[in-house]
């Protein structure tokens, strides 16, 4: 919510700086995130009349203005076209500056001279139109400053508002606030305005089906509507609001909704048939075509504005583009209403729709405040010469507003607070907050506003006295009681340390949304009987891509992908540690897993010293393999897996530790590359951390450095190319005994010199024992040992 400190002042007398009423409000529960100084750097601004124009003699599209600043010509060189002669304009000479830090200087445009600039809207800071010069009102005195007559001196408050204070959504709530707090009466008046002899109440019906969605609608009628631009001062609130100008009929309903906090619609009074307007649930099949051209499509739980053939807007949310104002508009019927919060909100995010007035009705209007904004819309509508009011209102009131009655208990206040609060003091605060509180046996018996649709409870006035007397003056005390220190579940341990590694493995962290939709599983070729095509569907999806809840993770990474390669990224490699969910039989909440995938392409940055490597399957597996060792589990094996639908038969494998299956690491089906648009050689893994989390595993052991030397020895083997290289290690280790402390494969060869159906294995063995050197002859002992073992188990031959 942003609000202008001089509109407050109209409301309320503000003797201190804006600084000083920001923290006051602040501390009051009224939280100012910053102070908006729109026109910050704009200085030496005047008004000009246009006396002369002339087109330029070089240029098509440029026009030569002579501005009279108060008696001396300035000739200004400019390439808009919505002026002429007589218009009143903002004025930079030489030597001014605008917005952005803009300096003014003097410039030849084409060979022609040009000694200031006539500024748009956007150069003064008061709003974002560049389309035209800003055009003043024709009385406007010629050769002054500016400043004053833009409000470019103004300041704007931004708030941060609770969701309970919806009473501050408007000018007049926060100069309530502002007068409690400077302890200043608040300016009231009653709007005033001439009426004609003709009778609304004869001019409009209105019909409320359901009182508990709409509690009160009130039905206005101007004739004699002259649609056309809004004044400039009205123009100018609007914008530091953040509102954009449209017509002086909106622009007026726009400007009381802001400055008292009442949404209102006007309707082109002959698009409604009958002039009799219905507020009803919508009907089974209806639809509407809104203010901004999309059809809606309305459901049953949603409230609507009708008359006898069809539907004129969605309550609350937005009207129908029929029904709307036009510059052929001739009378207007202007609602204000109250519409029950909960409904609004429900509509508003079904459509999609949120709007300034649909979140004042999800918060709460004043129900009794409607008559008095459509009162002040009618009154602005003729000060500025939009039309003339009809006598009288059509005021549709069903279940008038009852105050609510509250109990204070003064001796409450003092143990909620732990402060002792004078009585006089709660009478003060809570009279100045329009509670009028009246005193009963030592308590106060308050009647709530209207405006206050927030406070329902005792505590929630206690709540008042606090902000009001000052948070600040609460005194400090330690908490007491049993405390305890919070510490991560073994989950959160799990997820921290693999970001950690991932990243030192260089691969980047991406968060993807959790939705899906039923395309994705045609694009991975999944099967129509499989299980992971059975997801939870969404009842109100962000969009057509958005529809369910994803069952597999790494399909988003390949969205994230083919955006990077269809933008000449063509390297990447990232990964996700996020949720899959799975519906449940008869449970009202689906089953959700915690993944983590990673998804692979392209190469590795090249640098000095330093070659570029393939992002690959062995590049990931190398991956998996470092994370494993490092969180302790030792016990990861790969197996070769043939039958994945989406993976590359041959490149893919399963990743296991012991008995469980904890996911799969390949590269893609070409078929599904195809599909995402990605080059090949793309590889992903996904793996279940919930069953990496059930896996035992290694508690990390420190052990001395050693005291003995080790000694090395390489070995060759020729052996078939169908016996994994694993199984072979596994055997070598077993072979080698407890003084093989390392082992590693160092080379895999196929070529002329080794026989077809074989291949050429390459390790590298360390023997070290702990208590003396060991001997080549010893060690010669063990490395036999483990040549004759393969001989015998797989037919290897020492390759010469």
């Amino acid at each position: 919510m942003r609000v202008s400190i001089n509109w407050l002042k109209e409301f309320v007398d503000i003797p201190v700086t804006s600084a000083e009423l920001a923290d006051r409000l602040t501390l009051a529960g009224v939280a100012v995130d910053r102070i908006d100084k729109p026109s910050a750097g704009v200085t030496g601004v005047v008004t000009g009349r246009v006396v002369e124009v002339r087109p330029h003699p070089n240029a098509d599209r440029l026009l030569i203005a002579a501005v009279d600043i108060g008696g001396e010509i300035l000739q200004i060189v400019t390439g808009a076209a919505n002026f002429k002669v007589g218009d009143v304009v903002p004025v930079a000479p030489v030597g001014a500056t605008l917005a952005g830090d803009l300096a003014i200087r003097r410039a030849k445009f084409r060979g022609v001279e040009s000694w200031g600039m006539m500024c748009a809207a956007d150069e003064l800071g008061i709003g974002d139109d560049h389309e035209g010069i800003l055009i003043l009102p024709s009385d406007t005195p010629v050769g002054v400053a500016a400043g004053p007559i833009l409000g470019l001196d103004d300041e704007i408050l931004e708030l941060d508002l609770t969701p309970n204070r919806g009473d501050c959504l408007s000018v007049l709530g926060v100069a309530r606030e502002v007068a409690t707090l400077l302890g200043k009466p608040l300016k009231r008046r009653k709007p005033a305005f001439p009426e004609l002899d003709l009778q609304a109440q004869r001019m409009v019906r209105v019909d409320i089906e359901d009182p508990r969605l709409c509690s009160r609608y009130v039905a206005r009628v101007l004739v004699d509507v002259r649609v056309g631009p809004s004044p400039l001062w009205m123009q100018t609130r609007l914008f530091t609001a953040g509102v954009r100008p449209i017509s002086n009929i909106v622009d007026v309903t726009n400007y009381v909704m802001l400055e008292l906090g009442q949404p209102q619609h006007a309707f082109d009074y002959d698009a409604v048939h009958n002039a009799h307007v219905i507020v009803r649930r919508a009907r089974p099949g209806e639809t509407l075509v809104t203010l901004d051209g999309n059809e809606r499509s309305l459901a049953p739980d949603m409230l609507l504005i009708t008359d006898p053939r069809t539907v004129i807007g969605v309550a609350g949310v937005m009207g129908g583009l029929d029904s709307e104002v036009t510059a052929d508009t001739r009378r207007v019927l202007l609602e204000s209403a109250c519409f029950n919060p909960v409904s609004i909100r429900r509509t508003s995010r079904a459509l999609g729709l949120r709007s300034e007035a649909s979140i004042r009705f999800e918060k709460g209007v004043d129900p009794e405040g409607c008559l008095k904004a459509a009162d002040r819309a009618l009154e602005l509508m003729q000060i500025i010469g939009a039309g003339h009011a009809a006598a009288g209102a059509v005021d549709v009131y069903p279940d008038p507003y009852t105050p609510r009655t509250l109990i204070v208990r003064p001796e409450r206040v003092e143990e909620i607070l732990g402060l002792a609060v004078p009585a006089k003091t709660i009478r003060d605060i809570l009279e100045r907050l329009e509670f009028a509180p009246r005193e009963t046996g030592g308590r106060f018996l308050v009647r709530v506003p209207s405006h206050r649709t927030d406070v329902f409870r005792e505590i929630d006035l206690i709540e008042e006295v606090a902000r009001i007397h000052g948070y600040h003056r609460i005194p400090d005390t330690l908490p007491f009681g049993v405390t305890v220190p919070g510490v991560r579940t073994k989950a959160q341990v799990l997820e921290s340390r693999l970001r950690e590694l991932l990243v030192a493995c260089g691969l980047t962290e991406v968060i993807t949304y959790t939705f899906t939709n039923r395309k994705v599983f045609d694009r991975l070729r999944l099967p129509g009987t499989s299980p992971l095509r059975r997801t939870v569907p969404l009842r109100n999806p962000l969009n057509e891509d958005q529809t369910e809840m994803r069952t597999l993770l790494y399909p988003s990474l390949l969205d994230v992908l083919a955006r990077n390669y269809q933008r000449r990224n063509t390297n990447a490699a990232l990964f996700e540690i996020g949720r899959v969910y799975h519906p449940r039989d008869n449970a009202p909440l689906p089953e959700e897993g915690l993944r983590l995938a990673a998804a692979l392409m392209g190469r590795t940055p090249a640098g000095w010293r330093r070659k570029d490597e393939p992002l690959d399957f062995f590049f990931l597996k190398g991956v998996l393999e470092s994370v494993a060792r490092e969180i302790g589990l030792e016990t990861l094996t790969f197996t070769a897996e043939q039958d994945e639908p989406s993976f590359h038969p041959g490149r893919t494998a399963r990743l296991r530790a012991g008995e469980a299956n904890l996911g799969i690491i390949g590269e893609l089906h070409p078929e599904v590359l195809e599909a995402y648009d990605l080059p090949p050689g793309v590889v992903v893994t996904e793996i279940d951390l919930d069953l990496v989390l059930a896996v035992d595993k290694k508690t990390p052991t420190f052990v001395p450095l050693p005291r003995f030397p080790s000694v090395e020895r390489d070995l060759a083997l020729v052996i078939r190319k169908d016996i994994p290289a694993r199984e072979v290690m596994a055997l070598i280790r077993k072979a080698g005994g407890e003084l093989l402390r390392e082992l590693r494969l160092f080379d895999v060869y196929e070529g002329r010199q080794i026989r077809e159906g074989y291949r050429n294995l390459g390790f590298s063995l360390v023997f070290r024992a702990e208590d003396r050197t060991l001997t080549d002859e010893e060690v010669g002992r063990y490395l036999e040992a483990i040549i004759r073992t393969l001989e015998d188990t797989y037919g290897a031959q020492l390759r010469a």
